[in-house]
């Protein structure tokens, strides 16, 4: 642990650690992965004004999101299958984020269910839920999370239709892996995969959110077939609206990338929007989410609050976001790196190394209250706001 010192340390011990489907499941994009590449590579353009001879003592990361208590503006993102990463793997980054004071959010696609990850923290956490063609399996599922105590649902706007991913094409990635001898051989490596043991010992190994409650699934069979034909691509604002009604609570967007849905977000009432691409896994070519954070900001004009997601892999990322003006981050990528290597431990790791990170960068900008970063703590290039993407288009139309 006193080695890791960084997210790529983890990042390269989760690649020795796991079977290459899991890895390439969570390191890759769509098509090209232009999209992916550039949600990282962007926040490299951004630089940072060094300040000297300033108070530095008393530096203070707390702060609030969706008006829940945070020790630093970062919340993990949720992602898909982490109990393919790790045994019982959303329990266990659950449980980090419980002791670390950050916000857990669980995905539909899940290996473990609602109920065994508020059974395993005691804790409220965040639910992201997957519009599915199946409204009685919506219905249900928004009734586990109100009884599960769940207290923000994250509604994923940008899924309707699956991006294709070349990788998990290939290693015809499924939930449990199918056994293939090609996967069996990469399962098997006793270096690659030393959890494995875990895994067979787990009773959760599938989709926990969907198998014995969604009509007719009861096996992986059935489950890849619902899956394959449930995502709903009549998913529009009005739909969205009266989601918002059904669950009756917080209410977080995720997946918005354009100003004028950004202003629907804004006009909907929601508690918060994330400025998100999916991690570069939906639409390749799509401009970063931190280059578009700038004009969407704009747009919502304070209505909302506005977090940024895809591409953090520090603390100074998290630290540009926020200096940008997002009130708050996810990051997915950057503990699920922690979950694959070191389980619960890693993505504690993962948190700490991002804590320090922030901490540190904020006093060398001469900050010590995180809620007082802004631009004047950034040097941005000319291009880079974003403005050629969208507005002058909407200007020329009116």
């Amino acid at each position: 642990m006193a080695v890791i010192t960084c997210i790529d340390d983890l990042k390269r011990l989760h690649r020795r650690r796991t079977p290459r489907m899991f890895y390439d499941y969570c390191e890759s994009g769509s098509y090209t992965e232009q999209t992916f590449r550039e949600n990282t590579s962007d926040f490299d353009r951004i630089r940072l004004r060094q300040r000297v001879a300033v108070d530095m003592s008393g530096r203070s990361l707390a702060g609030s999101m969706a008006g829940e208590p945070v020790s630093m503006p970062v919340a993990l993102a949720p992602v898909g299958m982490c109990g393919m990463q790790r045994a019982d793997g959303e329990i266990k980054a659950a449980r980090a984020a419980k002791a670390f004071g950050v916000p857990f959010t669980l995905s539909t696609m899940s290996i473990c269910s609602i109920e065994d990850v508020a059974e395993a923290t005691q804790a409220p956490f965040w639910f992201q839920l997957y519009v599915m063609r199946d409204e009685e399996f919506v219905d249900d599922i928004l009734a586990r999370a109100r009884a599960a105590g769940v207290s923000a649902l994250v509604l994923t706007l940008d899924l309707q239709i699956l991006g294709q991913r070349h990788k998990d094409l290939k290693n015809d990635l499924t939930a449990p892996p199918r056994l293939t001898l090609k996967n069996i051989a990469d399962m098997a490596i006793p270096t690659r995969w030393p959890w494995g043991i875990e895994m067979l010992q787990t009773k959760r190994r599938t989709f926990g959110n969907i198998v014995g409650h969604a009509k007719n699934v009861d096996d992986i069979r059935s489950l890849m077939s619902w899956t394959a034909e449930q995502f709903d691509p009549r998913l529009d604002w009005d739909k969205v609206a009266r989601l918002r009604d059904k669950w009756g609570g917080k209410l977080i967007l995720k997946g918005v990338l354009d100003p004028d849905d950004a202003r629907k977000c804004a006009e909907l009432g929601c508690d918060a929007m994330i400025v998100s691409n999916h991690g570069g896994r939906q639409l390749d070519g799509a401009l970063s989410s931190i280059r578009m954070l700038p004009s969407i900001l704009r747009a919502v004009g304070g209505r909302s609050e506005v977090w940024l997601d895809s591409g953090i892999r520090s603390g100074q990322d998290v630290l540009k976001a926020l200096a940008m003006g997002a009130t708050g981050t996810m990051i997915g990528r950057s503990y699920i790196y922690g979950l694959g290597a070191m389980g619960e431990a890693g993505v504690t790791r993962a948190l700490e190394v991002i804590r320090r990170e922030l901490d540190i960068t904020m006093a060398l900008c001469g900050e010590r209250d995180v809620k007082n970063l802004g631009r004047h703590n950034l040097l941005i290039p000319d291009d880079f706001e974003g403005r050629w993407a969208t507005e002058p288009l909407r200007a020329a139309a009116e």
